[in-house]
């Protein structure tokens, strides 16, 4: 939808409260709707989210929202006159009467719908919304898909514009949704606008940023002017009528640079259209714009890497989940909270993939104020599409919306056309020819050039089959589902995994359904794990896989004789799998332009593939990706023969002048080596080093030629500022991560409430090398977790209330520690 707005002329009535929803049979008239048992309920909202708040409906209690109708109702007053009534999302085949008129059918869940109506005296209205049965719809008789699509149940889900959330048992929680999911409204509208377009470019130099304009308006305005505003400075250009649209552009000099986050700052400009009538002066609200470049860098053919302004990106994140599967909505502070959340964590791009929906304003307004990149699909994944006149017109008529809605946005880098169609679609045995969709090839690229955004037709594309990993962007899950080691992240040189590192990442235990009580082996954790359908395995055994691989011990075993221990090692592994994938990824030398973790977070509570759980928390792996993903980092791989390798990164617009220190230990706190080096990284760069260059002499670091036991089985590498002040730090075990608690370690820690009893500053520190350190504190969130200590070294950091806070325990163990210990909160 267009994002223009206009409060001299326009006043706009949400209808969101008074609502009510009744369940009736499918087929179910509008004349017997009054016998229906009628609850409350939000608009925006779903069937399942009324009955989760009257408490008719949750996890345990499951509900097949698609065999039933499900009617929404609402009276209220309204002024005499002309209005707009605007459903901005009916899920999914929808019919609306208004004081028992029928105004409206539709059939997709992501078509918005406008409605001239005329208010007359009644001192009450009724508006009247059926959504019909999805399942009666899906038995009629259509021809049968080419391919089928394994996570699926209703193979003839592809000819319904809807979301496939709530429809694949394996791993999205079964409520789909049913209703108005998007606000509805009434607009009383003194002066008529239609479409606006909204280009912006930026100048080769980056010395000229222009906005340009074409707006339909009203008739009645005389005068109009586009100004273009930043800090207090304005720039401005009148607006001329010229085939039957008023335009016209705005150059900025030296325009403040759009950046992601992790590169510079994301400046924003606000548009704004300032028209004269003769009736007096009104201001047309455009949104913000950034000026940028983003180019797609293919390399040899084979790269995929995105620049912006100029410069190569190495993109990370996750793929985006709604924040409340249920609902599918959200208020703007949670999308501002859920995305600075990934900023954190270093991300610099989410996807928005074609199993999800579209989202709301409020999550576009603030990727492109937190400067995140925006990798967006088209509502469409895996399935054969029909491509009949009806039903293109249909998508035809959805993707005009939505590119109305995305026009002039910084944060837009990809646009996609669908997600894995062709690597299902190969996957399955299809011919070749059938790898490439016109709707997909051919349609929706023709629709999208406009933009000058990069397109591709399918988030897998580009290699001798569309899911090769070395050409294009791919889904990789060699490490993780396929259950390769580590070093295949190199190994198969990935260009840019637009969907990776898929693990049933365990949450702490507020993130579990019934909290820490529960064991892996139970009900109520396996129905949530998340699988393929029909598949011999699930996402915990992929965890397992590399809890075997990383600490050399039988996580089945384990998790008989010590739950408690196989939990905190496989919340480990994951962390570990993805900050090593990661750091191979960011190499100076690697091929990979990006990476995007499949799940940001958990759809409900449970060891979903998110980093995230579903109540917002953090999971363990979320704090080792942070230090993985940091703008500022350093890391170290192992080259076999050719010995260890320091790798420092710097994203950040200005050259890093640092130094490296490398400190070597055995035993747990015996010290073996120093050595260090001056560095100095450019802007936007990364560098690497050979770690015996830190010594005099060779040492066998990587313990590659073992003559002898290793020369340590600790190597602690340091970034620190010329002045000594700690950056960033990584940890190497040449002989493999630790398994055994065979030692003490000395943990010890302090604590000091700050604001009042709002936050505490934690110290923790230890005498000998402590492991994966993992912090507790009941109604606190700690600034860090997870994280190691070399022997003698101590953290000081911060520890948030989630809610009222608390006054009571917190508890500190290690992974190596025979024992935690617990302290008090002052």
């Amino acid at each position: 939808m267009n994002r223009a707005r206009c409060a001299d002329a326009h006043r706009r009535i949400t209808l969101d409260a008074g609502w009510q929803v009744a369940e009736a049979p499918a087929g179910s008239e509008l004349a017997r709707i009054d016998a229906l048992a009628w609850v409350p309920a939000r608009v925006p909202g779903t069937a399942a989210g009324a009955l989760r708040a009257a408490n008719l409906w949750d996890w345990d209690r499951p509900q097949r929202f698609d065999d039933a109708d499900f009617w929404w109702r609402v009276r209220f007053a309204a002024e005499p006159g002309s209005a707009v009534l605007g459903f901005e999302g009916l899920a999914t085949l929808a019919d609306v009467w208004l004081d028992g008129e029928h105004l409206l059918a539709s059939a997709s869940m992501f078509l918005a719908h406008e409605i001239p109506v005329e208010f007359r005296g009644e001192a009450e209205h009724e508006l009247v919304i059926r959504c019909r049965a999805l399942t009666p719809e899906l038995a009629i008789k259509r021809p049968r898909p080419r391919w089928r699509v394994p996570m699926l149940e209703h193979q003839q889900l592809r000819w319904i514009r809807t979301t496939l959330l709530g429809r694949t048992p394996g791993w999205s929680p079964p409520c789909p949704p049913v209703g108005p999911w998007r606000p509805a409204w009434i607009e009383y509208r003194a002066l008529q606008l239609g479409a606006i377009d909204i280009d912006v470019a930026l100048s080769e130099k980056h010395d000229i940023g222009e906005v340009e304009v074409a707006a339909e308006l009203d008739a009645r305005i005389r005068r109009a002017v586009l100004v273009v505003e930043r800090d207090g400075k304005r720039d401005a250009a009148a607006l001329a009528p010229r085939d039957g649209r008023w335009r016209g552009s705005v150059r900025v000099a030296d325009p403040e640079l759009w950046w992601p986050h992790t590169h510079g700052e994301p400046a924003l400009y606000t548009l704004a259209i300032l028209a004269a009538t003769d009736d007096g002066e009104l201001r047309i609200e455009l949104g913000r714009t950034g000026f940028r470049r983003i180019e797609l860098d293919r390399g040899d053919g084979a790269d995929f890497r995105l620049r912006v302004n100029g410069v190569p990106m190495f993109c990370r994140g996750a793929c985006w989940t709604p924040l409340d599967a249920v609902t599918l909505g959200a208020a703007p502070e949670a999308y501002r909270a859920a995305i600075a959340q990934a900023r954190a964590a270093g991300m610099n791009m989410l996807r928005v993939g074609g199993t999800m929906v579209y989202e709301d304003d409020a999550f576009y307004d603030a990727l492109d104020e937190h400067g995140i990149l925006l990798w967006q699909d088209f509502m469409f994944a895996n399935m054969d599409y029909p491509e009949d006149e009806e039903f293109v017109a249909s998508v035809l008529a959805e993707v005009d919306q939505q590119l109305a809605g995305w026009r002039a946005r910084p944060s837009l880098a990809v646009l996609c056309g669908n997600s894995e169609g062709g690597q299902q679609a190969a996957m399955s045995g299809a011919a070749r020819e059938r790898w490439t969709p016109a709707l997909f090839h051919d349609i929706l690229p023709a629709r999208v050039r406009a933009l000058g955004a990069t397109y591709v037709p399918s988030s897998t594309w580009g290699g001798a089959f569309p899911h090769a990993a070395n050409a294009g962007p791919a889904s990789y899950y060699g490490v993780g589902a396929y259950l390769r080691p580590l070093d295949d992240a190199r190994r198969a040189e990935v260009r840019f995994a637009s969907e990776c590192l898929a693990f049933a990442n365990i949450p702490f235990d507020g993130g579990m359904p019934g909290g820490g009580a529960l064991r892996m082996h139970q009900a109520a954790w396996k129905a949530r794990s998340p699988r393929d359908l029909g598949a011999g395995w699930d996402f915990d055994d992929v965890r397992d896989h590399y809890v075997r691989r990383l600490f050399g011990i039988d996580p089945a075993e384990l998790r008989v004789s010590d739950h408690e221990r196989y939990l905190a090692l496989g919340r480990a592994a994951t962390g570990e799998a993805m900050a090593r994938t990661f750091a191979e990824w960011r190499r100076a030398r690697s091929p990979t332009g990006g990476g995007l973790i499949w799940f940001l977070r958990d759809l409900w509570p449970g060891a979903g593939w998110g980093v995230v759980d579903a109540h917002g928390m953090p999971k363990p792996c979320w704090y080792a990706l942070r230090r993985a993903l940091a703008p500022i980092a350093i890391a170290i791989s192992d080259e076999g023969v050719n010995g260890l390798v320091v790798h420092v990164f710097n994203d950040a617009p200005t050259p890093l002048a640092a130094r490296v220190e490398l400190e070597l230990h055995r035993g747990g706190d015996i010290a073996t080596g120093r050595g260090g080096a001056d560095v100095r990284v450019s802007a936007h760069g990364a560098i690497e080093l050979a770690a015996t260059d830190f010594f005099d002499g060779f040492l066998d670091l990587s313990w590659a030629y073992r003559f002898g036991p290793p020369v340590a089985d600790l190597i602690h590498a340091k970034l620190v500022t010329t002045a000594g002040e700690p950056v960033a730090e990584t940890f190497w075990f040449p002989a493999g991560l630790p398994v055994t608690r065979d030692y003490d370690v000395g943990l010890a820690a302090t604590v000091a409430a700050v604001d009042g009893g709002v936050a505490y500053l934690l110290t923790v520190a230890t005498r000998a090398f402590a492991q994966s350190i993992t912090i507790d504190v009941p109604g606190f969130v700690a600034e860090d977790n997870g994280f190691h200590l070399a022997p003698g070294q101590s953290r000081t950091l911060a520890l948030r209330a989630t809610g009222a806070g608390g006054r009571g325990h917190g508890s500190i163990s290690a992974l190596n520690a025979e024992r935690g210990i617990r302290f008090q909160l002052a």
